[in-house]
């Protein structure tokens, strides 16, 4: 469930400062690990990064999302945005369906997965940072 909160600019500055930390560090995993069959850690990196940023996104809004369905809907809310289209959007719950089949079912995954999808998850997070950014100044 999605909920309006009170603004919080400072803290929304925080996580877009914490995803970016993130994102660095998987480029030096990507580097590290070049590529490899399972695929596990950086896509749940790339989740985490994607995650975080539309959590900032909801924050700089004045929402907050919460319940069970936090993630799914989290994701959802870019919907709003007439900068992310339809496919983005599934894109994203496709990367967290993955991540999620990996971290609780133990499910690896396997490439091509990552190879079809990086150049859209990379575009994702630039579109992000730069909103972001753009209302955070």
């Amino acid at each position: 469930m999605i909920i309006k909160i009170t603004l919080d600019r400072e803290k929304a500055k925080s996580i877009l400062k914490m995803a970016e930390n993130i994102e660095n560090m998987l480029k030096e995993i990507i580097k590290k690990l070049g590529k490899m069959e399972d695929q596990s850690i950086i896509v749940r990196e790339y989740y985490e990064v994607i995650r975080e940023l539309i959590t900032a996104l909801l924050l700089s809004d004045g929402f907050k999302a919460i319940g069970e369905y936090a993630h799914k809907e989290t994701i959802d809310y870019l919907s709003n945005y007439k900068e992310f289209s339809q496919d983005e959007v599934m894109t994203i719950q496709d990367l967290r369906t993955k991540r999620n089949k990996s971290s609780y079912e133990g499910r690896p995954i396997k490439s091509p997965y990552l190879e079809n999808k990086k150049e859209k998850l990379d575009l994702i997070i630039n579109k992000l940072k730069f909103i972001l950014r753009k209302r955070l100044k």
